[in-house]
């Protein structure tokens, strides 16, 4: 925190950078006095770096219209489209920026304007069922419950040092093949057929622990629990050390709690976080808008 403020008053920068989590103070940060409308080049530089020292950044109060969401979500690398494949002419032809998300449980004219309505939605890195998964995740919140829809973000450097040393050494030679037939609520996604036995999975293998590209820091890389498979490994051995790995992947220590307001905006790195949604009232109303960050190596 100090290193920061001592190159921010060097530079004449007047945001703020400071630890937001009391129980990890290397882990999650908050950014303030900053408007990402009209950041410099410099700002974004800071901003990025503090993205990658905290491994989740939250900025208050930042009202962006879609496209302003896009352009500075852009600025960390090329943008994930909408799968517009997936709809019908008549609901691509709705849409306002292809490269912006809506999250909702609203419904409109009968139908949800979003994804993922109200459910709960356990721990898991955005796309790691694909060979390359996106680096940075931007959630911007527009309307938000009074009660429930946390977003709780887990540690996963800290996680893994919080491993013993055999634990350790035997993930090092191990995958995981992560699930990419459901989503992070658990639903069948359109056009996978159900299955019954993990092994059948679809999804893309990655190292159990990966050494971070931009940081050179290592992290236990899980995806999600639930239909997980580690190749080689009978069933029922995968399953056990699934389970033993997830016991130390959400230790509340290295767990912090998003509780949203309007207009707030998270930027965090997948390949260092796990995240989670907590559920909310289905009467409330919800609306998130996300841009996921392609991998510059995809």
């Amino acid at each position: 925190q100090e290193q920061f403020r001592i190159e921010q008053r060097k530079q004449g920068l007047t945001m703020n950078i400071s630890p937001i989590n009391s129980n990890a103070p290397d882990f999650g940060a908050e950014i303030s006095d900053i408007d990402l409308k009209s950041i410099t080049k410099q700002d974004f530089d800071e901003v990025y770096r503090a993205w990658l020292t905290y491994g989740v950044v939250r900025i208050r109060g930042q009202q962006l219209n879609e496209d302003e969401l896009q352009a500075f979500s852009a600025r960390f690398g090329p943008l994930e489209e909408i799968p517009m494949g997936r709809l019908p002419e008549s609901e691509r032809a709705k849409i306002k920026n292809r490269y912006v998300t809506q999250l909702s449980n609203i419904i409109k004219d009968g139908k949800p304007i979003g994804g993922l309505g109200n459910s709960e939605a356990n721990w898991h890195s955005d796309m790691t069922y694909v060979e390359v998964p996106p680096p940075a995740s931007i959630l911007l919140g527009i309307e938000i419950p009074n009660e429930g829809g946390d977003t709780y973000f887990a540690d996963q450097g800290a996680a893994l040092e919080s491993m013993p040393k055999e634990l350790v050494d035997r993930l090092l030679c191990l995958s995981i093949k992560h699930d990419a037939a459901h989503t992070s609520i658990g639903k069948l996604r359109p056009g996978f057929e159900p299955f019954d036995d993990p092994r059948d999975a679809p999804g893309a293998e990655h190292p159990a622990i990966i050494t971070h590209p931009e940081t050179g820091k290592r992290a236990l890389y899980l995806g999600r629990r639930e239909w997980a498979f580690i190749p080689g490994l009978e069933l029922a051995a995968s399953e056990a050390l699934l389970d033993e790995i997830w016991s130390y992947a959400a230790l509340s220590e290295n767990v912090w709690r998003q509780q949203w307001q309007p207009f707030d905006l998270i930027i965090w790195d997948n390949r260092r976080v796990l995240h989670r949604r907590d559920d909310f009232d289905q009467n409330s109303r919800r609306l998130m808008k996300r841009c996921q960050v392609l991998n510059r190596s995809a």
